[in-house]
């Protein structure tokens, strides 16, 4: 049997002293670092896609049981809630991938656990203070923000999912520090859809109301974050985090760590500005069922950013260990193989969802759900656009180009809220589309500006540029396929997986397939298909 998991330590797993040589496989120390990388975040990506087909399978069963007002009213409350997550995190985070390694490399244990104390209670403490407010302030709320009862009445129960989901993407920071993917794969993408299925289906299966819907993901949120903490004390026992004299002398850096999370909030606001806060514009501007044609794609085009997701939580971690050891080449290799792995790997889901997203959204979602297909499309655009480009955002942090990640940050803001003031109240939830995506490619644009001019990142090799250069050549040639000859969906869908396949062999050796899963030479099928030599 072929084994493609990593050996996990207790311990945060070690980089490679810069200048090391290549062992006799001729594998170098930065590949090395790099494959551990890549094969740790492939662990993510298989958690990933079993979480996807949960989850679909949730998004499905929710749309097409609960009318499209219902629908949207409860989508409406869970952005308000996800809202609520971005606040509560205060870009805590974000602090945590960073600061974390950094006092791990160093040997400071006392501030590695003032951190922890710190950015959770942090969070905690948010998070109740954002459930009194909205509670208390149920009748502003529906005076002069929300105009459907339904959605104001969810809103007040699906409002404690906030603190929950502040918390389950803090966790998951501090696992990714550890290199415990493992823990994520089990928590994040096992129990947790599994908990949401078994709250629709009891919904479905005993005719409940949405409110009962609603109550079932707070129930499961808080058995998810039982299943974190249980985690998280065996996680500090191992690293030796509990000692009693090591309690008594934290030591919190404050200071440090806000004055780097603060700043970064405002990527949080953006987020909001170009997803949660455009479904608010859309209810207040249009009707529910508007918000329910947009929220309904909305996973699926999402789906286009499942690698990029995967491969970002083991990303910052092993960046900033780079970065504090001065790593130049390091970091530059990591953000290139990670970026064109994600691009490759991308690609077969935003070829499904762009070339055939009408026929694809009527085929989920029914006939009544077919004017969400040109919605898909310009929302497949955008986030495979923000997956394509690689780690950019997350790549500037570590540098600690706090300023300018504020500067684009607020400056894409600002482009969301004017897209959205624009374009919805004209074309209602293709023009949110619209904002959205157009909101997602210039704040990457600017990303990678801070790239060239702020850090040692080389964003012009050729040998990387020409595996976008094939990507480009093969979604084009889909694309005019499925707009001149309109062949049946299950043609279409088996020539885009033939193109796919095409297009990672023919950029197998820039992706260095052979280093990061050497397991491969084993399968034959696969050794012909990945391997730039074939032994004999």
């Amino acid at each position: 049997m072929v084994d493609f998991g990593t050996t996990q330590e207790s311990v945060a797993p070690e980089i490679p002293a810069q200048g090391a040589t290549s062992d006799i496989d001729g594998t170098s120390d930065i590949d090395r670092a790099s494959q551990r990388h890549i094969r740790g975040s492939t662990i993510l990506l298989v958690g990933r896609i079993i979480s996807l087909a949960l989850n679909f399978g949730v998004q499905v069963l929710t749309v097409r049981y609960l009318t499209k007002s219902d629908y949207g009213a409860f989508a409406y409350a869970l952005s308000i809630a996800s809202i609520g997550a971005s606040i509560s995190l205060f870009g805590l985070d974000k602090a945590v991938t960073r600061f974390i390694p950094i006092y791990h490399e160093k040997g400071d244990l006392r501030k590695m656990l003032g951190t922890v104390v710190m950015t959770l209670g942090t969070i905690i403490g948010i998070g109740l203070a954002l459930i009194f407010i909205v509670t208390g302030l149920r009748a502003v709320w529906g005076a002069y923000v929300v105009n459907d009862p339904t959605a104001l009445s969810l809103l007040v129960i699906m409002i404690a999912l906030a603190p929950m989901q502040a918390m389950d993407s803090w966790f998951q920071g501090m696992f990714a520090v550890f290199a415990k993917p493992q823990a994520i794969f089990f928590r994040r993408h096992v129990l947790g859809p599994l908990l949401r299925l078994l709250a629709v289906l009891v919904v479905i299966l005993s005719g409940a109301t949405v409110y009962t819907l609603a109550v079932g993901y707070l129930i499961g949120g808080l058995l998810g974050l039982l299943a974190y903490l249980t985690m998280l004390w065996q996680l500090l026992r191992e690293n030796k985090l509990l000692a009693g004299s090591l309690i008594r002398n934290l030591d919190i850096p404050f200071r440090e760590v806000f004055s780097f999370s603060s700043p970064l909030l405002t990527s949080d606001v953006v987020t909001i500005l170009r997803s949660s806060m455009v479904i608010v514009f859309l209810e207040y501007f249009t009707t529910t069922t508007e918000v329910a044609e947009l929220r309904a794609v909305l996973p699926v085009a999402g789906l286009n950013l499942v690698v990029m997701q995967s491969f970002k939580y083991l990303f910052t971690p092993l960046a900033a260990r780079l970065f504090a050891r001065e790593d130049k080449q390091g970091l530059n290799n990591l953000y290139w193989r990670t970026a064109i792995w994600i691009a490759v790997f991308s690609f077969p889901i935003f070829a499904v969802s762009f070339s055939l997203a009408q026929p694809l959204t009527i085929l989920i979602f029914e006939e009544r759900y077919a004017s969400s297909g040109i919605i898909l499309a310009i929302l497949a655009l955008g986030n495979y656009f923000n997956a394509a480009v690689g780690l950019n955002s997350y790549t500037l942090r570590v540098y600690g180009k706090v300023r300018y990640i504020v500067g684009i940050d607020l400056a894409s803001g600002l482009l969301s809220v004017a897209f959205s003031l624009l374009l919805i109240p004209r074309y209602g939830a293709i023009g949110a589309a619209i904002a959205v995506s157009a909101t997602l490619i210039i704040y990457n644009l600017l990303n990678h500006a801070g790239l060239s001019l702020g850090t040692e990142i080389d964003l012009f090799q050729w040998r990387y540029l020409r595996v976008y250069a094939s990507i480009i050549a093969s979604a084009a040639l889909l694309w005019l396929f499925d707009a001149l000859l309109e062949p049946h969906f299950g043609i279409s869908f088996a020539l885009t997986a033939l193109v796919s396949i095409v297009l990672l062999r023919i950029n197998r050796e820039v992706m260095d397939v052979e280093v990061m899963f050497p397991e491969l030479k084993r399968l034959p099928l696969l050794r012909t298909l990945m391997m730039t030599k074939v032994e004999a």
